[in-house]
């Protein structure tokens, strides 16, 4: 257990010296000063954001790094920090004067600084996501750096910070409150820094809930400093007692800070009175049976609390933490909580699965590597004061690293993993998958990169999209790493994957209604084709013809065969021999269409314009053609009535063409929809519906919209109508017009 006793003050800010080289040796003590001295030049009279003096500020934040007993290098780097920002050549200047070392921590502490506006400012939609980017946003603290000392040295910095907030007013300090809150406390308390961790976490309540604070303060009748002495008493009792009855224990003891007491009086419901653990002892022994010992001779010392005992050895708590929990009337009358355990259990209690900061955060038990890693980083802390060349230790903790994870962030903030390796590519698909097919550039750290960048934690990314789009295959290619992760690596396929289907689709839809046609049987029921050639659905059929499977002959035979059995079916339900009835085509108009004033002309439907009743039409007398017959708004009419006005005739419907068993026309129609499977299915069953004969078909697909023409027999325009407003009804259809 470390303890943080020094603040910043005036007697400090004129001869802090002595302080900051607590426990050094002469030549550390002469390196720490002329550090104090470069800091005193450089920083002057600069000022932080928060309008704390940026002497005042690297000061506090060296002294609460000495009482953690760092080594020098860390305690110079605390002070030296920021020099790069105010004097130019700085960093040389510290390098020649106090080593690499230093440097690499100045250098790793200022990157976490920069990460302060972005936890600020992101932005998430929902309390569970925000949980999320907090607990992403820790992970990332400790990513970053190669040197837990750096960690330590932005927990101190945040800790002075917080110091003099309590003194400045507005909503600067709220903000710096919430962020110690809910993310640097909950480090300090990962790593065991316990006295940072409650020093934050009071200072942050204090700043972001003064009334309840307060409140609290009073009900602790005593100063903080009483509470304190009430321990040390307490201890050396016990540890008096212990002995004498031949009992070796470790016993460590605080005073309960105000954020703890307010956490369990709101968690558990219950009233300060209630509170049984304002101030604690703990006490460590070799085995299990001192355990109890030690309970009883706590027994004798003070009187038990009624029901506030819990025997956590002989039944452990579902994450096998053990421990035994005892509340006692201290001699004042007032409450004392006693936690008796092995130095084994302990051991396991702050570094196994039932590590301390996962019982007190409600995390759930999981045995990953992060979860390792906090396990060393915290190992690394408790065994430090062992090693006799803090320089060892320092080594050691160099050692520590937090897997294949990186963290980067959006624009805006958002923190967002990714594999090591990763690239600007890889971070627009966690993203969105859309932003990842549209992405075709990148800036990071707003400076414009290569797609296969590998980005490092803490730097910024923003993607460049297109409006349109999608991926490369070049992507995919090992060889030049655009992509990372596997994610990233599926979706891609999935792109292409569909728009391979999609162009296989369209490829082997135009070779079936080919084949129709060349037999001369476009009417024919897709769907039935496709299940006598053993497919489940017109797609599935479209697939196998892009591939070649079915075949030319096999589908000419299908189709065949399918006619016969028609024909036979038919003639079978009849009992009589079948009569063929030939069907006009679109062309014989023969009573359909009444020349004005001349009769039995030769007429016929023009193709370019496909009339049918009642659209306004005229005629046009052609060379050995008889009368063709336009609508008045063709186009191709109106440039030949512009040329020849003396060949235009009179023309109108007869009654024939009203009478829709006898008569069909020809017409076209145009549909654009965003192709995909199943798309000239549903378009075709519209049709079935309204009962049109489908004659021809001509699809094309490009950029996935499909662009199809339907030629159509229909009996009248209010067919075509109707049809035209359900084909706008299907699913991706964009525009239905006719032709």
């Amino acid at each position: 257990m470390v303890s943080v006793k020094h603040a910043v003050d005036r007697d400090t800010v004129t001869a802090p010296i002595d302080l900051l080289a607590e426990g050094m040796t002469q030549e550390e003590r002469v390196a720490i000063e002329r550090a104090l001295t470069l800091a005193g030049e450089v920083y002057a009279d600069h000022m932080l954001e928060t309008g704390e003096s940026m002497w005042m500020h690297v000061l506090g934040c060296a002294l609460i790094v000495s009482s953690l007993r760092l080594d020098v290098d860390a305690r110079i780097a605390a002070l030296l920090f920021s020099v790069e920002e105010f004097a130019k050549g700085a960093r040389d200047r510290v390098e020649a004067d106090f080593g690499s070392h230093v440097v690499k921590l100045v250098t790793g502490l200022r990157k976490l600084n920069n990460l302060r506006i972005p936890t600020r400012t992101a932005s998430v939609a929902s309390a569970s996501e925000v949980r999320a980017q907090i607990e992403t946003l820790r992970k990332m603290l400790l990513a970053m750096v190669e040197d837990i000392r750096v960690v330590l040295l932005l927990l101190a910095s945040r800790m002075q910070t917080l110091r003099y907030c309590t003194d400045m007013p507005g909503e600067q300090r709220q903000r710096e409150a919430r962020e110690a809150m809910d993310i640097y406390a909950p480090l300090a308390n990962r790593l065991g820094v316990w006295q940072i961790k409650w020093e934050l976490e009071d200072l942050s309540f204090r700043l972001l809930e003064p009334d309840t604070y307060r409140r609290i303060a009073k009900m602790l009748d005593e100063r903080r400093s009483g509470r304190e002495e009430f321990i040390r008493n307490a201890i050396e009792r016990l540890r008096a007692e212990l002995a004498t009855a031949g009992i070796q224990a470790e016993i460590q003891g605080r005073p309960k800070h105000i954020y703890s007491i307010y956490n369990k009086m709101r968690s558990k419901k219950i009233d300060f009175s209630e509170v049984y653990d304002i101030r604690a002892l703990r006490v460590l022994v070799d085995e299990v049976r001192d355990c109890y010992a030690a309970l009883g001779i706590v027994h004798q010392i003070w009187q038990p609390i009624q029901n506030e005992y819990d025997d956590y050895i002989s039944r452990p708590k579902g994450n096998n933490y053990q421990s035994l929990h005892t509340a006692v009337l201290a001699n004042d009358g007032k409450a004392l909580e006693v936690q008796v355990r092995t130095h084994a259990m302990h051991r396991h209690a702050e570094l196994g699965v039932a590590a301390h900061w996962r019982y007190k955060e409600g995390m759930g038990i999981s045995g990953n590597e992060y979860d390792d890693k906090i396990a060393l980083l915290r190992n690394l802390l408790s065994w430090r004061d062992e090693v006799a060349c803090s320089s060892q230790w320092a080594e050691q903790s160099k050692l520590v690293s937090l897997g294949d994870t990186i963290y980067v962030l959006t624009p805006q903030g958002r923190v967002m993993d990714l594999p090591r390796g990763a690239t600007p590519i890889d971070f627009a698909y966690r993203l969105h998958t859309d932003l990842g097919h549209r992405c075709r550039g990148a800036r990071v750290d707003g400076h414009l990169v290569p797609l296969n960048t590998r980005l490092e934690s803490g730097q910024t990314v923003e993607i460049v999209v297109a409006k349109e789009g999608g991926p490369s295959r070049d992507w995919l290619d090992p060889r030049q790493a655009y992509v990372e992760s596997v994610q990233a690596k599926r979706k891609i396929r999935q792109y292409f994957g569909t728009l391979d289907e999609a162009e296989l689709l369209t490829r082997g839809r135009n070779a079936v209604v080919r084949e129709m046609q060349r037999e001369g049987r476009p009417h024919i029921n897709i769907e039935a084709l496709a299940i006598r050639l053993g497919f489940k659905d017109p797609d599935a059929l479209y697939l196998a013809a892009a591939r070649g499977e079915p075949g030319q002959r096999a589908l000419q035979s299908a189709m065949r065969e399918m006619d016969a059995a028609t024909k036979a079916a038919e003639a079978e339900s009849d009992g009589k021999p079948e009569i063929v009835v030939n069907r006009a085509r679109a062309g014989d108009t023969s009573g359909k269409v009444l020349v004005v004033g001349v009769g039995n002309l030769l007429t016929s439907l023009s193709r370019c314009c496909k009339p049918a009743p009642p659209d306004a039409i005229k005629g046009f007398v052609t060379r050995g053609r008889g009368v063709s017959i336009h609508r008045v708004d063709c186009r191709d009419f109106r440039n030949l009535a512009g040329q020849y006005p003396e060949r235009v005739i009179v023309a109108e419907w007869g009654e024939r063409a009203y009478d829709k068993e006898k008569s069909t026309f020809s017409v076209d129609v145009h549909v654009q929809a965003m192709d995909r499977q199943g798309l000239l299915r549903d378009i075709s069953e519209v049709l079935l519906r309204e009962k049109l004969n489908l004659t021809a078909v001509n699809t094309q697909s490009r950029k996935n919209v499909a662009n199809m023409r339907f030629t159509l027999e229909v009996g009248g325009i209010a067919q075509l109508q109707r049809a035209l407003m359900q084909i706008r009804e299907v699913k991706g259809v964009l525009e239905a017009r006719r032709g």
